[in-house]
Formats: structure tokens, C-alpha cells, sequence
């Protein structure tokens, strides 16, 4: 669990009333970490102003089995891979991009905290049978083409939602030219597609990343095993994408959504044809994605070119090492020195300007700007909350290049730059050591083991705190049909998780359901007007915030409902998106398609997804309207519910709604919630 998400999941393990986790279980301090003015300074501020949530957190975890990694230890996926992942391991994480330990051969799977509160409860974790997409790599990689090439060519091919219900697997003889973290890399932004999960197959790279992070005997083990590691020979696929890495070129995928690819040599003339802006105001590299050694040493060999010409960053450029361990290694070996001369600044070991914990200064909100980031996910002010931001994703070393020319239209396979002698001179394809020639320097000591024996611990939580909030049970379902449901907002296009429930400024309050409730929904565009955070109220017919509106419902017993557009729920894995409508009054979301977790999420807290039968119903129904929904007496699997449309006028349409539920998610929705059948089962 990573703090944000783990907030959450521990408040909801508490209410559970069990003593101690079932499972080997951790908690990794990593998203509440603003980036302002660099790595120890913002560290100290960050422990100052959270010193609430840390301590919940630590206390909890040491109560009831948890391990702690202390704010400073870094960024969750990376911290798994160098620690946790196995090759043949299921994991299951709080965060959307825990496929990242698919690069060590692990079945790593992001799920809502409600999920994560199951597992360590002891409940079986349920998956829907996944299809499973093969993507077949040729060739080898070289020059300026990365594993983040290959994963931005995939989101191209397959878009947002392409690998929706599928686990990824990457097989073929490309796989072998690509280190243990380019396929980490590669896994961790099939989250980007939608994927359940992305897997490589076991080989010497990840033996060599077993043995450097000492765990010599899990490498033997697995080398033991490896033919239960790699596909089966004739295995079939569900579907097979062919890339012959000879031939890819570098990326550069958006602005606005991760799956709109360009090659870096065409973006500039796309950038200009767009309007948007060729200018890079900020380049910035890390995250979970791309922060390992190979990526950080990659990035100083640009550098150091620009550099030995006199030249830096025309761009303002930040670093984001992955761990404490990556952070101290590129420190001893000169890395980190190299990119601070080259005009960059060494944020904290977190997530950072990634999430939106990004305190950034040089522009205005509303200001039209790029960004370059080898970052996952580019969503309208995912970073800085700015929606004029155009942010676009590629690998570290090109936002190194494009950093150093400060500009879209800047190709380092073709273009030159002018040194400080006037002379010109051409990048070469940087080339950088897979792991440290030594052993990596694990830094500070950061993590907190549970003690064996919690039962003393004492873990508060003030009634008065405006960060953390005990759970309340959700109501039970009174066992009628939903009548007369008021429709929230019609959201029109795009609506991911970052839409439904805002990170940034909003992440402090994860642990208080109530408070963080007043985002809900502020960044979905209301069809009725074309804006965000304005919806008609239905009694007043004032138009004002969605959080308000929601609010004033849940007041005077109006139950809401949220009609949504394809994919609804894509993005970060995070349950508040559920939790929220769940706590203001919302009974169902019924949209043309959902993103896989955030289904399941909205499934664990009582509400009922659903989905037209007919995607064309949609346009069917008006924000004015009202809905029933019939048929949850016979609730049952397969079995569509029917839904009443009331216009206005007096008018009335019946269509179908479909879902997903199986036997035990529809014993969630009838108790309330999965906590509530949990205690039920207890009992």
C-alpha cells in the first residue's frame, strides 16, 4: 500500500476487528511529498505537515503486522522490485502501477484498498478470468530507442482502454536486449492501457537484478523453476501485437492521454500544426516509471555531451531518483552531480510532480505550456493541475535532450546543437551500465519492521482531526428497487479517476472520507453546459458545485445517480473514487464501459456499476430526468436490471442495464458494502 491509498486501507482493516494481517503486508510513504525546492527540504517540510498521517500509519502498521517504509525510502514500485517481486510472485498493490514487478516475472496487480483489506483479512481475492494479449518483440533495441519506446508504441496501437480485461504478456527474442527495469518500465504503464496486468518472461536479466539487490538464492531458485517461468511452448493468445525493435523509433506520446503516440522526429511539425506550444517550459525525469540506475545513468550520458559543449538545460529540468538505494548509488557514482550541472534540481525519493504533488512556480494556472516528463500518465492537469498544461510522455533521456534544446521540434537523431564555442555538434545515443559495476549503496536505513507481538500498540485517531476520519458503516440495502433516482451530472467524454477524485492538494485529506468528499466529481464536464464543477440542482434549479449538490440530495433524502460516457473510471487505482459518491448518497453509476478497478471499487462499497445494454441508450437520457432501476429483487448473475427513464413531460423509456456482479459482489451490495458482508461472515 502507498500512503495515500493505505490511509484508506488501514481505517477500513481497523473496522474489520481482526487482530493482524494475514499476508506479508507493507506500507510505503511515497505520494505525500510535495515537490518545491528539492529532495531534503522538501522531505523535512513534507514529515512536518504529515506528521499526522505518518504516525497513524506507523502505529497501525505496527499494531496489526504492517511493515512501515518511512517518508524517504521512495517510491512504492521501486521499492517492490529491488525488495518484493519474484519471479512467479502475485502481488497485489494499492496503486494502478503495481504491474511494474511484472519486470521480475511477478503477477503484480493494482486494486482498490477494499481489495487490499480482503487479502489481509485471509478472504480469496477474486479476478474476472483475464484474456490474455500477447505482444511479440523482435530485433534489439539501440540508439536512442528505450523500454519506454516499446510500451508507448503498445498504448498507440491499443489505446486507453485496449488491454482492458487482459493481462499482457511479452514474449520473443527482442525480450532479451531489454534490462530487468526496462521491463519493469514497460509493465508499469500497461496500466496505461487498461491492462489487468503485464508479465515478461523469466531470463538472465533478471537473475542479474535478483543477485545485485541480494537475493542470490530467489535467482538460483528461479533458475531452478525457469521452465515454469516462460510461455508454454504453442500457448495461444487471445491476440498478438508483433514489434521488431530494430525498427522502433523514439516516442512521444500526448499531450492530454497517454495513448496518443508521435515519434519524436514528427512531434514539433504536429505540435505546430495543433497550436500547441513547441516551447519546453519543464522536463522533468523519474517516477515509478523511469527512475532505476539504468535510466538515471543514461539520462547523466546526455548530459555530459551538453556539458563538455558548455551548454545546460534551456528548460528548467527536476530528478526524481526511484528509492533511497537509487538515490545514494547515483550520488557515490557521480550521476546525480551531473544532472545538477547540466541545470537540474534533485527532487525528494516520492512521486512527486507525477501525482500532482508538484508546488510549481513558474507559470500561472490557465497559462498555455508544455512539459516533457518520463513519467505514465499525461491526463488534463494530472501535474500541475493546470488544464492548459500540454504534457507529453518519452523515455529520460529524450526529455534530457529535449531539455537541454528546449524545444518540441529539437530531434536528437538528426539535429545539432551549438555548443558554446559556436560550434556544432550532434548527441550520441547515450549508453549507460544496466546496474552498478559495484554493489548499489542502500543509503539510510528506512524501513520499520511490526513488531511480533503488536496487541499493545496504541493507534489514535482524534475525533477533531481533519486528516484522518474512523469509518462509519455504510447503510444496508433496504431491499427495494431504486426509484425515482436524481441524476448528479450526465459527464461528457473522458472522466478517470483523477476527474472523479482530484490528487494534488486533495491528497492530505485521503484519510477523511467527509472532507475529501468536497472534490468529488469537480473535474468531470457536465454535458448540460459544457463545464466542469456546475450541475443543476433539481429542486433549486441553481446550478453550483457537484460536491454542494451532492450534498444538499444527501440532506433532504434524495438518492443520485451518475451517468458516464466509455472507460469511466481509467487512471490511478484510488477507492475514494468510489468512497465518495458511496458516502454523499450516490446508489448507482451506469455508463457506456468501466475501467476494470475502479468497477470493482465502486462493487466493494455497495454501489451498483452498470452498463447500457445498448451503449446508444445514452444519449437516451437527460440530466432533467429520473430513473428507476428494477430488478434488484431477482438480482442475480447474468441477469440484466431494467431501467425506467421519467422525462419531464411525462414521458416514459425502458432500456436495459447490464452488469457484472457475481454471487458474492451482489452479497456486498446487499449489506452495504464488503466490509459489511465481512463482519456478516464474522458473525
Amino acid at each position: 500500500m502507498q500512503d495515500a491509498t493505505a490511509q484508506m486501507a488501514m481505517l477500513q482493516f481497523i473496522s474489520s476487528g481482526l487482530p493482524k494481517v494475514a499476508v506479508p503486508s507493507t506500507i510505503h510513504c511515497d505520494h505525500l511529498i510535495e515537490a518545491q525546492v528539492g529532495g531534503e527540504k522538501d522531505l523535512r517540510r513534507a514529515k512536518d505537515i504529515n506528521e499526522e498521517v505518518y504516525k497513524f500509519l506507523a502505529s497501525a502498521g505496527a499494531k496489526y503486522g504492517v511493515g512501515f517504509w518511512r517518508p524517504g525510502s521512495g517510491i512504492i514500485h521501486q521499492i517492490i522490485l529491488e525488495n518484493y517481486a519474484y519471479p512467479g510472485a502475485l502481488l497485489i498493490g494499492t496503486d494502478s502501477h503495481t504491474p511494474n514487478g511484472g519486470g521480475l516475472g511477478a503477477i503484480c496487480i493494482g486494486v482498490g484498498g477494499a481489495d487490499a483489506v480482503d487479502v489481509m483479512a485471509g478472504i480469496p481475492w477474486e479476478l474476472k478470468c483475464p484474456k490474455v494479449i500477447g505482444v511479440k518483440l523482435t530485433g534489439s533495441l539501440s540508439g536512442w530507442s528505450s523500454p519506454k519506446d516499446v510500451i508507448l508504441k503498445v498504448a498507440g496501437i491499443l489505446t486507453v482502454k485496449g488491454g482492458t480485461g487482459a493481462i499482457v504478456e511479452y514474449h520473443g527474442p527482442g525480450v532479451e536486449s531489454i534490462s530487468c527495469t526496462g521491463m519493469a518500465t514497460i509493465c508499469n504503464m500497461g496500466a496505461e492501457i487498461g491492462a489487468t496486468t503485464s508479465v515478461f518472461p523469466y531470463n538472465h536479466r533478471m537473475r542479474t537484478y535478483l543477485t545485485k539487490t541480494g537475493r542470490k538464492e530467489i535467482a538460483s531458485l528461479a533458475e531452478e523453476y525457469k521452465g515454469l517461468l516462460v510461455p508454454d511452448p504453442g500457448c495461444h493468445y487471445d491476440q498478438v501485437i508483433e514489434i521488431n525493435l530494430n525498427e522502433l523509433k523514439p516516442l512521444i506520446n500526448g499531450p492530454f492521454t497517454p495513448d496518443l503516440a508521435h515519434s519524436v522526429a514528427e512531434v514539433g511539425a504536429v505540435a505546430e500544426k495543433e497550436g500547441w506550444p513547441v516551447d519546453i517550459k519543464v522536463g522533468l525525469i523519474g517516477s515509478c516509471t523511469n527512475s532505476s540506475y539504468e535510466d538515471m545513468g543514461r539520462s547523466a550520458a546526455v548530459a555530459k555531451q551538453a556539458l563538455d559543449h558548455g551548454l545546460k538545460c534551456k528548460s528548467q529540468f527536476t530528478i526524481t531518483p526511484g528509492s533511497e538505494q537509487i538515490r545514494a548509488t547515483i550520488e557515490r557514482d557521480g550521476y546525480a552531480q551531473i544532472l545538477r550541472d547540466v541545470g537540474g534540481v534533485v527532487l525528494a525519493n516520492a512521486c512527486g510532480p507525477c501525482i500532482g504533488q508538484w508546488d510549481r512556480k513558474d507559470i500561472k494556472k490557465g497559462d498555455k505550456n508544455t512539459i516533457v516528463t518520463s513519467y505514465n500518465r499525461n491526463f488534463t492537469g494530472r501535474n500541475d493541475a493546470n488544464p492548459e498544461t500540454h504534457a507529453f510522455v518519452t523515455s529520460p533521456e529524450i526529455v534530457t535532450a529535449l531539455a537541454i534544446a528546449g524545444t518540441l521540434k529539437f530531434n536528437p537523431e538528426t539535429d545539432f546543437l551549438t555548443g558554446k564555442d559556436g560550434k556544432k555538434f550532434k548527441l550520441e545515443p547515450p549508453n549507460a551500465d544496466e546496474l552498478p559495476k559495484t554493489n548499489f549503496d542502500p543509503g539510510q536505513d528506512t524501513y520499520q519492521h511490526p513488531p511480533k507481538d503488536g496487541s499493545g500498540q496504541r493507534v489514535d485517531v482524534s475525533p477533531t482531526s481533519q486528516r484522518l476520519q474512523l469509518l462509519d458503516p455504510f447503510d444496508k440495502w433496504d431491499g427495494k428497487d431504486l426509484e425515482d433516482l436524481q441524476i448528479l451530472i450526465k459527464v461528457k467524454g473522458k472522466c478517470t479517476t483523477d476527474h472523479i477524485s482530484a490528487a494534488g492538494p486533495w491528497l492530505k485529506f485521503r484519510g477523511h472520507l467527509d472532507n475529501i468528499s468536497n472534490n468529488l466529481l469537480i473535474g468531470a464536464i457536465n454535458i448540460e453546459n459544457g463545464k466542469a464543477n456546475s450541475v443543476r440542482n433539481a429542486v433549486t434549479q441553481e446550478f453550483g458545485p457537484v460536491p454542494d449538490t451532492a450534498r444538499y440530495y444527501k440532506k433532504h433524502g434524495i438518492r443520485w445517480v451518475v451517468i458516464g460516457d466509455e472507460n469511466y473510471g481509467e487512471g490511478s487505482s484510488r477507492e475514494h473514487a468510489a468512497l465518495e459518491p458511496r458516502h454523499l448518497g450516490g446508489r448507482a453509476i451506469i455508463t457506456k464501459s468501466f475501467a476494470r478497478i475502479h468497477e470493482t471499487n465502486l462493487k466493494k462499497q455497495g454501489l451498483l456499476p452498470l452498463t447500457f445494454a445498448d451503449p446508444a441508450d445514452y444519449n437516451k437520457i437527460h440530466p432533467v430526468d429520473k430513473l428507476t432501476i428494477q430488478g434488484l429483487k431477482d438480482f442475480a448473475p447474468g441477469k440484466p436490471l431494467t431501467c425506467i427513464i421519467k422525462h419531464p413531460n411525462g414521458t416514459q423509456e425502458t432500456i436495459l442495464l447490464n452488469h457484472t456482479f457475481n454471487e458474492g459482489q451482489i452479497e456486498w451490495f446487499r449489506a452495504g458494502s464488503a466490509l459489511n458482508r465481512m463482519k456478516e461472515l464474522q458473525q
